[in-house]
């Protein structure tokens, strides 16, 4: 998914490892452990162990018991971990209100040869830390303490402006709702020196709201993490002690914790987390926004999570919610929900949860991304089962992603089959034009505007196409074999994948498609097309041809100086006319340094999260103010240039020439105003 897929991890993750370390070879320099009956357990594959990734959604089911499913998993996660280049994993299973299985794969630690021990291990499982945060959000509405659906400002001490004469609530921060920019700044770092106290980070830079309350799904780290400082607020003690003692003592989440760093008890336990396949591990990823993302937590301790909201908010006879807070939380009232936010008949965000549906059955589950891990939680909420899975590292091209979603799948047809949709069809003229329809430039709702962040909505903008049978194409949503994925409209903009459930619907107004999303980013996530100025389908060819014409010109000074000295020739400008020359020269030389030093900007951010901090704020001021005066003084070089070449009297090729530079150095100084590389400012 490239630049799609970092916008999609920002919620923790921009993926990177340090340079210069010594590559460690997982697959062949570690002997495979012994294989253990029960956790911890090391399976490596053998032949005839390759399972498919995927299952036939008919049929009866298989028995959901610990036999079957500890089965199902030897032959299923070994192969899937090998081939995907992840070095471990824990999975765990619970049903009717206990665990079914706790299962560990895979190395904890590749170095030591560590296994996974799926009862005591520690995985971070990213923003399914989220959950936690919104129970405890639930519980103190349900003491009458916080209401979802008043102002946010009166539970702070500092104030989140209105957008359009309206605030933020509770209720839309828990549905992603409240309009809030994307925010990347200290997310995720390394150095303990780097780490922030929740109180501090709430107030360093609040996120411009980009959308009208209650409008758009737009997922937000910070919005999380402003939750947390409510309960903070509210209670009158830390996050962290707050979670301890109100949700992991009830619930017997013995080894649970929001603690950054580890205790020194729970430092042990902590698997490593290898943001590359194949490279050293950078070490305990914090996560400044804490509440959004920053738990710890073995297999058991999440069972029991599970469990307890399975159980509605019951676990060993201790509630932590009532079974009305509960039922409100995993199926919200719609009454409460603008309307202007969903897309029917897509999944939806419930209070903190989202829809997963499957198979005709009510899922609701979250998702986790940390640099190094990747995390996914569903509950089968009439079935009583829930399933997780974490994994420590993305593995070779995303495959953690696939992989997450391959397994709820693949689980779920097992254990609860359906028959195919019985979906409808659109006759053929119809969906042609539909889909034609749907042909554009589209950006993602999660995205940063009001920083120089806002670059990478222009590299991650999504073009939706049709194929050669006139058919919607969207290259950036793949499959699981990594090709595109086949549409079939079976409704009136709605489409199905044709190899399985997930759905794309479309919002229509007039006779325009506005909007669009999928199944699994729906409740948090939607596209808009890009305003024409904005749009990369020109930007970027005529953007490079703009930087070819700024390096052809840079590279005509030395080049140049070569010939004349070479064949003894005069310069065929002299006086004012060659030192404007020269000035543009120069100038095109600046412009492409400073178009040079974005691109290290940029490169470092994609290499690791850790980067975003202080330690880059002198070069994006350097940048900025020294982008600004090149980018003007290029802008005044280059139209005297144009005037003395056409006043001169000058060749065509020099005029032709004057025009391009000048085009080019105004649609460069355009790009980087309207993406903000000129903002004087170093949040993002």
């Amino acid at each position: 998914m490239s630049i799609l897929k970092t916008l999609l991890l920002i919620t923790l993750c921009l993926g990177g490892t340090a340079m210069g370390r010594p590559q460690v070879d997982q697959a062949s320099t570690i002997p495979p452990p012994t294989l253990a009956t029960d956790t911890p357990s090391v399976n490596t594959p053998s032949k005839g162990t390759q399972t498919s990734a995927f299952s036939s959604k008919t049929g009866e089911a298989s028995p959901l018991d610990k036999a079957d499913v500890d089965s199902w998993l030897d032959g299923y996660l070994p192969f899937a971990l090998n081939t995907s280049d992840i070095p471990g994993a824990v999975v765990v299973v619970v049903k009717d209100g206990a665990i079914l299985t706790v299962r560990g794969f895979g190395y904890a630690d590749v170095e030591k040869a560590l296994p996974v021990d799926g009862k005591r291990t520690l995985f971070r499982p990213g923003s399914v830390s989220k959950l936690v945060t919104w129970t405890a959000v639930m519980q103190l509405v349900e003491q009458g303490r916080l209401d979802l659906d008043a102002d946010i400002n009166r539970y702070l001490d500092f104030k989140i402006p209105p957008r359009a004469g309206k605030p933020v609530t509770m209720r839309e921060m828990m549905m992603h709702t409240a309009g809030f920019e994307e925010s990347a700044k200290y997310l995720l770092v390394y150095d303990k020196s780097n780490f922030i106290p929740l109180s501090r980070l709430m107030k360093k830079r609040v996120p411009e709201r980009i959308f009208d309350s209650g409008t758009t799904p737009a997922y937000s780290n910070y919005a999380t993490a402003l939750a947390g400082y409510v309960v903070e607020r509210i209670s009158g003690i830390s996050f962290d002690d707050y979670v301890e003692q109100r949700i992991f003592a009830p619930l017997e989440m013995r080894t649970a914790t929001f603690r950054q760093p580890l205790p020194a008890g729970l430092a042990p336990l902590m698997a490593k987390g290898y943001a590359k396949p194949g490279q050293p591990s950078l070490g305990f990823e914090i996560v400044n926004p804490a509440p959004a993302g920053a738990m710890s937590a073995s297999g058991v301790d999440m069972a029991n999570f599970m469990i307890a909201h399975l159980q509605g908010g019951e676990f060993n006879g201790r509630r932590i919610l009532s079974t009305e807070t509960t039922a409100l939380m995993h199926d919200s009232s719609l009454e409460k929900v603008n309307p202007a936010s969903l897309l029917p008949p897509l999944n939806r965000m419930q209070l903190g949860f989202f829809d997963t549906n499957v198979n005709g059955r009510k899922v609701i589950a979250h998702l986790g991304d940390t640099e190094a891990f990747h995390t996914a939680l569903h509950l089968f909420m009439n079935e009583g089962v829930g399933l997780y899975l974490s994994v420590n590292s993305g593995g070779r091209e995303d495959a953690s992603n696939t992989l997450r979603n391959a397994i709820f799948h693949d689980f779920a047809d097992r254990y609860f089959p359906d028959t195919a949709p019985n979906d409808g069809q659109v006759e053929e003229s119809q969906a042609k034009r539909h889909a034609q329809m749907m042909v554009g430039t589209w950006e993602s709702s999660r995205r940063s505007e009001s920083s120089f962040f806002s670059l990478f909505n222009l590299f991650g903008q999504v073009k939706v196409q049709l194929n050669d049978k006139g058919e919607l194409l969207i290259p950036a949503l793949l499959g699981p074999n990594q090709r595109p994925r086949e549409w079939v409209e079976i409704a009136p903009f709605i489409w199905r994948d044709r190899n399985g459930e997930d759905r794309i619907a479309a919002k229509v107004v007039g006779d325009r498609v506005v909007r669009w999303s999928m199944d699994f980013m729906s409740p948090f996530m939607v596209f808009d097309r890009v305003p024409a100025l904005r749009n990369s389908a020109w930007i970027l060819p005529i953007g490079g041809a703009s930087i070819v014409v700024m390096l052809l010109t840079a590279l005509s000074m030395p080049v140049g100086w070569i010939v004349r000295r070479r064949h003894r020739l005069a310069h065929h400008l002299q006086g004012h006319a060659r030192k404007v020359a020269l000035a543009v020269q120069l100038s095109a030389i600046a412009c492409l340094v400073v178009l040079a030093g974005w691109g290290g900007i940029v490169a470092s951010l994609e290499a690791t999260l850790d980067n975003a901090t202080d330690v880059l704020d002198s070069w994006m001021w350097i940048l900025q103010i020294g982008g600004l005066i090149t980018f003007l003084t290029g802008l005044v070089a280059s139209t005297r240039n144009l005037q003395l070449a056409f006043k001169h009297g000058q060749g065509y090729t020099r005029k032709i020439w004057s025009v391009l530079f000048l085009a080019a150095t105004l649609l460069l100084t355009y790009l980087l105003a309207a993406f903000n590389l000129f903002s004087m400012s170093v949040s993002y």
